[in-house]
């Protein structure tokens, strides 16, 4: 089994790090720190734990790359594929691996407490209403890692599979409003439109775009939930070092979206035409802030930030695309460009 984007592996400290993406060296993975023991931690029984990433956001994951490279250097490396410093754990130093996939099928088959059992319902109606299996599922987060507290931890949820993400997708915003599961009511769309845009410096307008276009988060009763499709071992095509990215400077302009269905993923591809305000025909945009990711669709004109890169196979082909989500870019975005009165 290949690593998967939003699994977890524990180090021999006792911290977790969540797994990002697919692109992982051989003896490492790519991962960001999220919860270290603490005697004022909020999650676990016996050990406590505090989460050191809030949200996940590029620059509040550097902020955890530069805790650990003043404390535990032996996480931080340089990786020479992607040409950027990056948090990543060795194998060697692995004390636990986890599973979202083997976790929820562990639910399944016993719930221990009220949010155990809320996540095997909600596992159960997504895959009634979308025709997909149960074990298409996993969860994420603190139910993975057994820290959770049922009085106020979220559920998030994984679906596995292109087709299926996108099945579950139109599912979802088929639902009427008097469904177990809810979209996110008016004030609190509001909400998030508002704190996204003073996170990522866009306006408001922009922001509500977004918001409106959001489809993997709600509520299940009263519980907030979300949903992170990710890649099946099939569908993880590129290896570790066959491409690399070299970092060229900051651009905006606008495009074409010509294929999104990658997009549902993280990170999130989106294939491109018709590129305007820069010099560089870019063939792709490759989104690392989840905000980003299935935003846009096929034959729609989008706006961009973000950082270029010139990509080199070792098959000798070379293309550009653009990153968002990343440090040396932190106002970067990609936003819909929609007529008034649309969403």
């Amino acid at each position: 089994m290949k690593p998967k984007d939003r699994d977890f592996v524990e180090t021999k400290e006792g911290f977790f790090f969540c797994i990002v993406g697919y692109l992982h060296p051989p003896d490492k993975y790519t991962a960001y720190l999220k919860y270290v023991p603490s005697s004022v931690g909020k999650w676990g029984a016996d050990t406590k734990y505090r989460r050191v990433l809030e949200y996940y956001h590029a620059i509040k994951v550097y902020e955890t790359i530069d805790f650990l490279e003043r404390n535990y250097p032996q996480y931080v490396c340089y990786c020479p594929v992607r040409h950027i410093k990056m948090s990543m754990v060795p194998r060697k130093m692995v004390k636990e691996y986890y599973s979202a996939k083997e976790r929820l099928e562990e639910i399944i088959k016993e719930g221990r407490d009220i949010l155990e059992q809320e996540v095997r319902e909600i596992v159960y109606f997504l895959s009634e209403i979308s025709g997909l299996k149960p074990w298409n599922f996993g969860v994420t987060g603190s139910i993975l890692l057994k820290i959770h507290n049922p009085s106020f931890s979220d559920i998030d949820l994984t679906v596995y599979g292109m087709k299926e993400s996108l099945k579950l997708r139109e599912a979802l915003e088929s639902l009427d409003r008097n469904s177990l599961v809810r979209k996110l009511g008016k004030d609190k769309l509001e909400e998030w439109a508002e704190a996204v845009s003073t996170r990522f410096k866009i306006p408001l307008k922009d922001a509500k775009i977004l918001a409106i276009r959001r489809w993997n988060y709600g509520f299940f009763k009263k519980r907030y939930f979300s949903i992170h499709p990710v890649r099946k071992d099939e569908e993880i095509i590129e290896k570790y070092g066959e491409k690399y990215y070299f970092p060229i400077g900051r651009v905006e302009g606008t495009c074409t979206i010509s294929d999104a269905n990658e997009s549902l993923f993280l990170p999130a591809i989106y294939k491109v035409e018709n590129v305007r305000g820069i010099d560089v025909d870019i063939e792709e945009i490759a989104s690392f802030e989840g905000v980003f990711s299935g935003i846009a669709f096929e034959g729609e004109d989008v706006k961009f930030k973000g950082k270029l890169e010139r990509v080199e196979s070792k098959k000798g082909r070379t293309y550009y695309r653009v990153v968002i989500g990343t440090a040396e870019v932190p106002d970067n975005y990609l936003i819909p460009v929609v007529s008034s009165g649309k969403s």
